[in-house]
């Protein structure tokens, strides 16, 4: 049974306040030398074998996962 994984991150020039806010508290953390941070959504799932792998990721990702005006996203498949 494949496991897919999809990172969906949002496209570079969109302000990212979730990520601008975590680097603003990492020097208060003690953590230096640390920047652009940017924060996204990791999902997985798990596929039957008979399944067109490709058009449900593309299509799901696509119409549900991410947001294609925003967010940009890449998946691979992990084998068990």
């Amino acid at each position: 049974m494949p496991r897919v994984h999809i990172d969906v991150m949002l496209k570079d020039e969109i302000l990212d306040p979730q990520g601008q806010a975590v680097e603003r508290a990492l020097p208060s953390l003690g953590y230096e030398g640390i920047g652009s941070v940017r924060i996204g959504k990791h999902i997985e799932l798990d596929l039957d074998e008979s399944t067109d792998v490709d058009s449900v990721v593309e299509g799901l990702t696509g119409q549900l996962l991410a947001n294609p005006v925003i967010e940009q996203f890449t998946w691979r498949v992990e084998r068990a």
